[in-house]
């Protein structure tokens, strides 16, 4: 069966403000990776954040020049349930993930020293900082308000966040 969409793109956004974690600690310069199916309409109401589950990534559907095919390919797309032709489709990759957002192989910010990666003494990340981080994904979007928050497993968990 042929992907639902064609080939997708991977995207990142960096913020230079700090997120607070509920550990206490904070993350500076981090980067987000995503993608976004669909097109977001005049009002900027139709966007639907599906959040993935621990062993997965951003990459929600199509395939990936590499041919790798999105991990729920088989509900994102024109005529589905997450329909591609009425819905602004994000999937978001979370902080502390192999799979492009910041995480413990990124390299820490810079302190004048030499740079070296977050490896262990990358900060504990919760299922509420991820939910804040991709808050924060939504708003710099330009949205105000989502359609709906769908994820399967660890990302129900964030949706019910």
């Amino acid at each position: 069966m042929p992907p639902s969409l064609s080939l997708v793109t991977p995207q990142q956004l960096v913020f230079s403000e700090p997120l607070a974690l509920r550990s206490g600690a904070s993350l500076a310069d981090y980067h987000l990776a995503y993608e976004t199916y669909g097109s977001l309409n005049a009002e900027r109401n139709n966007a639907v954040l599906v959040c993935h589950a621990l062993n997965a990534s951003h990459h929600v559907a199509g395939v990936h020049a590499d041919g790798a095919r999105g991990w729920w390919d088989n509900l994102v797309g024109p005529g589905k349930p997450l329909d591609t032709d009425r819905f602004f489709v994000i999937g978001v990759n979370n902080l502390g993930s192999c799979f492009g957002s910041t995480g413990p192989a990124d390299l820490r910010p810079g302190d004048g020293g030499p740079r070296r990666a977050w490896g262990a003494d990358f900060p504990v990340v919760t299922v509420e900082d991820w939910v804040d981080a991709q808050a924060r994904l939504v708003q710099r979007l330009g949205i105000t308000q989502l359609a709906a928050v769908v994820g399967g497993s660890l990302g129900g968990m964030q949706a019910l966040a």
